[in-house]
């Protein structure tokens, strides 16, 4: 069994300690609280302040939690009420659009699947929550780089595997390909990423108007594009229509 990183159980364990009785604590008081010697304390107090998830009071010197950790706190919950707000409406979509529906959210410089439904025949089919998608060549990471300015940055910044003939890489036609994304709503992926695959995806909003996800529809090109080429008018439609309810379940009202 692999060890435990010692200086990372200590950091969590200080972030349970002021999580946790008094709002605010000395130095002096999480040190002796955890066992600590005071230097190796205030080093690890220094690293989680730095990356704000501990704040010192200018005036009494005491810690606190950060700002951070509800930013994480509130992202986490974020995407778990995202699943929970999409799951009648991505069902609805696998089924009058007859492909399947995937649920994704961006995730370490690419496009984390939290829900998938089966398309609704009985071929055998892999489920994909838990697996990652790119960012630059898939439906669901262009809308999402052409909608979050994180993904947006990561996207230029990553290296943009050509995964087929069609898929685009350079930074000047990728930029584009987002541009067209946000003036229509939704973008697409025409066997850019998978030889045979077409998808097609659309952002979803919460409450405060913040892109928190994409919804798409995946299948083989012959079913979703008519003639091999566009991708199918009522199945891009359909898409939208998901995404406007799902993020109007959210809060963010009309789009």
């Amino acid at each position: 069994m692999a060890k435990n990183i010692q200086s990372l159980e200590r950091a969590a364990a200080m972030l349970r300690l002021l999580a946790g009785g008094e709002r605010r604590l000395g130095l002096s008081d999480i040190a002796s609280s955890l066992e600590l010697a005071k230097g190796t304390a205030h080093g690890i107090l220094r690293t989680l302040q730095a990356e704000g998830f501990v704040e010192q009071d200018p005036t009494s010197g005491r810690y606190q939690l950060g700002a951070e950790l509800l930013r994480l706190g509130n992202s986490y919950l974020d995407v778990h009420e995202l699943r929970a707000r999409a799951l009648v409406w991505t069902d609805d979509l696998a089924r009058s659009s007859g492909e399947s529906v995937h649920l994704g959210v961006l995730h370490q410089q690419g496009v984390l699947i939290v829900h998938h439904v089966f398309r609704p025949d009985d071929s055998r089919q892999v489920l994909e929550v838990g697996a990652m998608q790119p960012l630059h060549s898939t439906a669901l990471g262009k809308v999402l780089s052409a909608y979050d300015p994180v993904a947006h940055s990561e996207a230029l910044e990553i290296e943009r595997e050509a995964f087929t003939p069609r898929t685009v890489t350079a930074l000047r036609a990728f930029e584009g390909e987002l541009d067209l994304t946000r003036a229509r709503g939704w973008a697409c992926d025409v066997e850019e990423t998978w030889a045979g695959v077409a998808a097609v995806a659309a952002p979803i909003h919460d409450r405060r108007r913040m892109p928190v996800g994409a919804v798409a529809i995946t299948g083989a090109i012959e079913r979703v594009c008519d003639d091999g080429k566009e991708l199918r008018a009522e199945l891009i439609a359909a898409v939208r229509d998901c995404a406007r309810a799902v993020s109007r379940d959210l809060g963010a009202g009309r789009f």
